[in-house]
């Protein structure tokens, strides 16, 4: 019987040489769709051949490629290949944006070569490595079992894709000089399938494709669909489950809020909706509370030291929310097993506490705020997957089980470009820099073409030095009747303080200033900072946090004055809104990570998550306001 088999599988092989087949070895990590790609052919020319590939497909199967005879025009393709690297000497002011720009490569490439960067700053001394690149220009033929299709009206790249069963990347590799949006008429190729086996387009309906990593946990945060829903509109769900690429039919009213591109924006998602697991949830939370410093003996000494000591104060406060959104879960029926450890602020001390307690059944640590310690913490729970949670800081690392909750700060720049853009009310862009920030006030200029750029003067003896000042007449004839946004660029108080003033004076008639920054730091909260006039001049920019809103009953906030009969602070709220979030996601799925998705947005007093996975696999929050002040008050800005 084995020599039978022997001789039939010799002359099956022969069988498809003689056909022009190729065989391929599945490689881990591999799927239908990539070794599609890699042949140039289409997943049905595989199934085709490997009907058993729909039911079994793992790592080492044999699969059988066809090599059809029908071809397309040879494609020119330039790619980039890396020749080497050379080493650069970081100057004073070089920026990654200027040195993108001298050596002509990406940001991703310059950091990809010095992987410290995705977390590190540029210092002047530094040497880094430049990565260096040549063009290669190559040619390929495009084999395929395809047919002609006429595009007919009202069908999309999403429409076609599903019809045919394909994914529209794979559709754009068939018709590689495809428009980006294709019109009623246009001929393309799609696979060469029976007639009765293309799926029925139904105006009805919208199409989706689905994400790389989407789950249907994801889906149901952005599609408001059950698993079940979609497996009833798409059968095949049931056989091959969720892959990347696969364009799903879905209503017409789940598929309003999407683009080409995913959704246009996230809607806020209702937890509440949503818990289904109510086991005690196991938090540590890791805070330098510095309680040996402490006289427990004097309880004046200890108010002295709460009052003069910033750290400690903002630390209570922290705790304090913390303990307040234990009690709002617990009326949820979410239940919380809270351990406090005090890390003195010593990484010496994190990693005692580590040295001496088992963390591998927790649900997620909160904490610590030193660097060092937390990198300790989150370094030593990786293997056990716990999450840890980067509450007040941004970590040195962010590893696979870490949660950044302070998003990047290139997301709050990016944000506030993209919300001033949308401005369709604007009528003029005007830049005011220090001269500390001028690479940056260039890149934002050409963000904004026409916009004018004004640059601090220097100084009269050192013309190498900023003075950080304009003269008033530098700004007179600038803004003229309807209204102007000014980005003010520094990092200086001072010069803060004396733009801000001049531009209030201009402020009056029919001209409309609105000020705006792509970073609010320390210059806009200096104290000749007036608060009335940025107030006045409506000060936009991009953060982590809102004040809450007034206008509604916070049960939080109400509760918060009742007890200690003050409003709470940014840092009460913070640790209210973080610790509510972490059960409520612990609460609506089997661990962290499965509720993280970044469909999955949620808002709270003053804070808002939605997480993505970062470079490294860690998490990071995308979810930042822009915020103006309004009347003394910071509030989100619409």
């Amino acid at each position: 019987m084995k020599n039978i088999l022997t001789i039939l599988l010799i002359a099956f092989t022969i069988g498809l040489s003689a056909q022009n087949y190729v065989e391929h070895k599945v490689q881990p990590g591999e799927t239908i769709e990539t070794i599609a790609k890699k042949y140039l052919v289409t997943p049905f020319d595989i199934y085709a051949l490997n009907p058993d590939a729909k039911k079994k497909f793992q790592p080492n199967t044999v699969l059988i490629i066809p090599n059809s005879k029908i071809k397309n025009e040879p494609i020119v393709k330039n790619s980039r290949e890396l020749t080497g690297y050379k080493t650069h000497k970081v100057k004073r002011k070089e920026t990654l944006y200027s040195l993108t720009k001298k050596y002509g490569i990406s940001e991703e490439e310059l950091k990809k070569a010095n992987r410290r960067l995705y977390s590190e700053n540029l210092i002047k001394g530094d040497k880094i490595k430049i990565p260096q690149f040549r063009t290669v220009t190559s040619k390929r033929t495009l084999n395929n079992t395809v047919k002609k299709y006429t595009v007919a009206p009202k069908e999309g790249k999403w429409r076609i894709a599903y019809k045919f069963g394909i994914s529209v990347a794979e559709l754009e590799a068939l018709n590689p000089n495809m428009n980006e949006t294709i019109q009623p008429g246009d001929v393309l190729n799609v696979p060469n399938i029976k007639d009765q086996e293309e799926k029925t387009i139904e105006t009805s309906f919208g199409y989706y494709e689905v994400l790389p990593k989407e789950t249907f946990y994801g889906l149901k945060g952005k599609l408001n669909l059950t698993q079940e829903q979609l497996e009833q509109l798409n059968p095949e769900l049931k056989t091959t489950g969720l892959k990347a690429g696969m364009v799903l039919k879905v209503p017409e009213s789940s598929a309003t809020t999407i683009a080409s591109t995913g959704i246009v924006d996230v809607e806020t998602t209702n937890l509440r909706r949503n818990l289904t697991n109510f086991k005690t949830k196991k938090i540590a939370l890791m805070m330098p509370y510095q309680l040996h410093k402490i006289d427990v003996d004097s309880v004046e000494e200890a108010k002295d030291r709460i009052k003069n000591n910033k750290l400690l104060s903002i630390v209570l406060d922290f705790h304090v929310g913390v303990l307040m959104a234990l009690d709002s879960a617990k009326q949820l029926g979410i239940s919380t097993d809270l351990k406090v450890f005090d890390t003195r602020y010593h990484a010496a001390i994190t990693s005692k506490i580590l040295a001496e307690n088992d963390f591998s059944d927790y649900d997620a640590v909160i904490g610590p705020m030193e660097e060092e310690s937390f990198d300790r913490v989150a370094s030593a729970l990786k293997s056990d997957r716990i999450p840890v949670i980067a509450a007040m800081n941004k970590p040195k690392q962010v590893y696979s089980n870490v949660f950044q909750t302070l998003p990047e700060d290139k997301l709050l720049r990016k944000t506030m470009i993209d919300f001033v853009k949308a401005d369709s009310l604007k009528t003029k862009v005007v830049i005011i820099s220090d001269r500390a920030n001028k690479a940056e006030s260039e890149a934002l200029q050409k963000e904004f073409p026409g916009s004018k750029l004004i640059l601090s003067r220097l100084d009269k003896k050192n013309k190498t030095k900023d003075a950080f000042f304009l003269y008033h007449t530098e700004l007179q004839n600038v803004f003229t009747a309807g209204k102007t946004i000014v980005f003010l660029e520094t990092d200086n108080d001072s010069f803060a303080s004396s733009v801000i003033s001049m531009l209030n004076g201009f402020n009056v008639n029919k001209t409309e200033i609105v000020l705006a920054t792509l970073d609010k730091g320390k210059a806009f909260e200096g104290k000749n900072i007036d608060n009335y006039n940025l107030s006045n001049l409506k000060f936009h920019y991009a953060s982590v946090y809102k004040d809450f809103d007034e206008s509604k009953n916070n049960g939080f906030v109400k509760a918060y004055r009742k007890e200690y009969g003050v409003t709470p602070s940014k840092y009460a709220a913070r640790g209210f809104d973080i610790t509510l979030d972490i059960l409520m996601r612990l609460a609506s799925a089997e661990n962290l990570y499965e509720a993280s998705s970044d469909t999955v947005e949620t808002e709270y007093v003053e804070n808002k998550f939605r997480y993505t996975s970062d470079f490294f696999g860690g998490y990071v929050n995308q979810a930042v306001y822009v915020v103006k002040y309004d009347d003394l008050r910071v509030v989100k800005a619409n």
